[in-house]
């Protein structure tokens, strides 16, 4: 395989995204769109939107063909346009054209606000698989009365159940704590004494509802996922401002790397930036880490090539994957396909011509991180 066919086959070989949300399932207005493409709570500098950004540049030049408009139309014309060919019409042309085949769902965040995963897979053509988000089934448990004392033999049930189906677990305990987090199990008495301390506090989440955030409770329902054996996603650096960024580092979890390695789960880090080289490092050292660089691709715009880049630079190729970490706006599935397709076609066809790789062995670890290695981790049957 030469190096423009290589590129040609980065442009059509089918996708398993590893990590996305559902789309917006409520017509999607102006304020919407502003609250969708943006990891801020913060209004914009006066005479810019989200628009003026690389993300929102990438929007205009990339999404806008594709619903009708020519490319770099003003953030006016585009919602405009949008608008016209209608929300359900956006969706079914942007998620399509992504070639994504598995879509891995986490129902965990403003459920209420997006499409089922089911609803939002049948859009784009493909299948879906859930992926449990672990701290809301204990907040679940919170707000149903449970007592501190069969907290986490209940949570465990709980969990067993909410998973018969699903293809992994995910946990955001970056935001809650960190990852520097103690790598230890909780004994049973230490969760009976936490959950006893979080229940009394009552409810601390936005509209009254409940928010774990103890430390030991975060860690008990951590290790109530690895015994379930399912893939466990952690959420890595890149997120709103509820994120400290510095804690965010996934070389803090070396504890619990280690203390995990021989569990048979596999510890999948999300979105990475900026410490994709420490993903890559984890990578290559733990038999049972892989990594993506979801969300930041299509935040990057332009500059996406650069991170594609350094996520290949150490880890075996067998440990990365794509996703696009997509929420609520198709345009973020779509251009999450588009650019990791373009930057890695740039990567291994450059390769391929100054001889560095063989075209054979190009187009195998191509396949393998564009869907490969997500239909092994998660038992998906093959695109």
């Amino acid at each position: 395989m030469n190096a423009s066919e290589l590129t040609e086959l980065a442009n059509t070989v089918p996708l398993a995204d590893n990590h996305c949300h559902g789309v917006v399932g409520t017509p999607v207005t102006a304020a919407t769109f502003d609250d969708l493409a943006t990891e801020s709570d913060r209004p914009q500098p006066a005479g810019f939107t989200v628009f003026d950004s690389p993300l929102g540049v990438a929007i205009r030049a990339e999404c806008a063909p594709l619903l009708g408009m020519p490319r770099h139309v003003s953030a006016e014309e585009y919602l405009a346009g949008r608008a016209a060919v209608g929300d359900e019409e956006v969706s079914r042309r942007l998620l399509t054209a992504t070639g994504i085949s598995h879509y891995l769902i986490d129902t965990g965040y403003r459920s209420d606000d997006i499409l089922s995963p089911e609803a939002t897979a049948a859009l784009g053509g493909g299948t879906s698989r859930e992926i449990v988000r672990i701290e809301v089934i204990a907040e679940q448990l919170a707000a149903e009365g449970t007592g501190a004392a069969e907290f986490g033999a209940r949570f465990a049930e709980r969990l067993a159940a909410e998973t018969r189906a699903a293809a992994g677990l995910k946990t955001v305990i970056a935001y809650r704590f960190g990852l520097d987090f103690d790598p230890a199990r909780p004994s049973a008495a230490e969760v009976a004494a936490a959950a006893g301390e979080w229940l009394g506090a009552g409810p601390s989440g936005a509209g009254g509802g409940w928010r774990l955030d103890h430390p030991v409770l975060l860690r008990s329902v951590l290790w109530a996922g690895v015994d379930t054996g399912l893939p466990l996603q952690f959420h890595v650096g890149f997120g709103d401002s509820d994120i400290v960024m510095h804690r965010n580092d996934p070389s803090k979890m070396t504890g619990f790397l280690h203390a995990t390695v021989d569990t048979g789960t596999s510890v999948m880090l999300l979105h990475c930036y900026p410490f994709i080289r420490e993903a890559g490092y984890l990578a290559e050292v733990y038999p049972h880490v892989y990594f993506d660089t979801g969300a930041i691709l299509h935040y990057t715009g332009a500059s996406c090539q650069a991170l594609i880049a350094q996520s290949l630079e150490l880890a075996p190729f067998a440990k990365l994957v794509f996703s696009s970490d997509a929420f609520g706006l198709p345009e973020l599935y779509h251009l999450g396909a588009l650019l990791w397709r373009r930057g890695i076609g740039a990567i291994m066809s450059g390769w391929v011509e100054r001889d560095e790789i063989s075209g054979q062995d190009a187009a195998r670890y191509l396949h393998a991180i564009a869907h490969g290695n997500v239909e092994r981790v998660y038992g998906l049957g093959a695109a």
